[in-house]
């Protein structure tokens, strides 16, 4: 049994399945609470039986707890919850979950990441004082699952920026003669709309804006062919001082603009931003992994050979080896014929 203090509460197959729907609800709301961490939880019998589950809402709304406990009711007495990070023992615009779940008598708790907000943290120990069994589920823990970025943002009190960039096999954004439509294929440019609805910001630099005139929207191809949105979209954000008012898309859609990037972190996180994707061309991606900023990395790999071309970067890190960027991979998918690798820093 993986996880402190697991043992002789709840069967690894039962613990498994309910972080697994945990995780899903999690992964469904992503992009819509944040100041507030996307959370997941579950409530489950001893031998399996998932009575509800629930993800926290947008700000001012209910923790994942408080939904999950409101849909199955005067059931949770006695029953098992599973939630994706440690229940809040705060009170804010809601109250502590902690003891809500108290207040529901609950049999245990078993949570996977511990909170690391210190105005919020706490609620492992109050539930143990109250008489309720808690394990913290540390093995279990996925640095690239849904809660990551918020974790780490929260840790660093900036917002967590990802560099997200297509690339041919070798390290081409675009051929010599500047064309970059399309470096990767239809699966990967779908997976791209997909990710975007999940971030609370899509960041690009004047030289992209004024290049593609782009909309910065999360969407998709409807099912009669027509092109509709995610119900999340990103908030739209420029890093530069060029005049942008030829940008037709960006400004009928709305879009802030930041004169540099550390300007930009810093209002993105007094808005409440936490999870920021950045699409910019080389100069913008060089200088954020220049200044340090880059927490993770998204890079699309298409199975294509240009020989020369534009670099993903604008200028090197440095002369050696030992300058460089380096990362550690945590997840390949497939997409048609692409590859997305994620990567953390090493």
């Amino acid at each position: 049994m993986a996880g402190e203090n697991a043992t002789g509460i709840l069967d690894a197959r039962v613990i498994e399945s309910a972080l697994a729907a945990a995780h899903r609800a999690a992964s469904l709301v992503r992009g819509t609470t944040s100041p507030n961490p996307p959370v997941g939880a579950a409530i489950v019998t001893e031998t399996g039986e998932i009575l509800g589950v629930g993800a926290t809402e947008p700000p001012g709304g209910r923790h994942a707890e408080i939904v999950a406990l409101d849909y199955v009711g005067t059931a949770a007495r006695g029953a098992h919850v599973v939630v994706t990070l440690e229940p809040c023992n705060h009170q804010g615009r809601t109250g502590p979950c902690s003891q809500a779940l108290i207040d529901a008598g609950v049999a245990s708790v078993l949570y996977l990441h511990a909170d690391p907000n210190a105005i919020a943290s706490g609620g492992a120990q109050r539930l143990r004082e109250a008489g309720i069994a808690v394990s913290h589920l540390a093995d279990l823990a996925a640095p690239d699952d849904e809660l990551g970025p918020w974790l780490r943002a929260t840790a660093m009190g900036r917002v967590h920026v990802t560099a997200k960039f297509a690339q041919s096999l070798d390290g081409f954004s675009a051929a010599s003669d500047g064309t970059s439509q399309w470096i990767t294929g239809v699966p990967a440019r779908q997976r791209v709309h997909q990710d975007r609805s999940t971030r609370d910001a899509i960041v690009i630099g004047t030289g992209t804006a004024l290049a593609d005139n782009p909309s910065l929207t999360a969407r998709y191809i409807d099912g009669n062919g027509e092109t509709a949105y995610y119900d999340s979209q990103p908030r739209r954000v420029v890093i530069g001082s060029a005049d942008l008012s030829g940008c037709s898309n960006l400004q009928r859609l709305g879009f802030h603009q930041f004169a540099d990037i550390p300007s930009a972190l810093t209002a993105l996180w007094e808005d409440g931003c936490r999870d920021v994707l950045v699409e910019g061309g080389p100069r913008l991606l060089s200088s954020f992994f220049a200044s340090g900023y880059v927490d993770a990395v998204q890079a699309y790999i298409a199975p294509l050979l240009l020989g020369r071309g534009r670099s993903v970067l604008a200028a090197a890190l440095g002369p050696g080896l030992a300058d460089g960027s380096r990362f550690e991979l945590t997840s390949v998918e497939k997409l048609d014929d692409d590859l997305l690798l994620t990567m953390l820093p090493s």
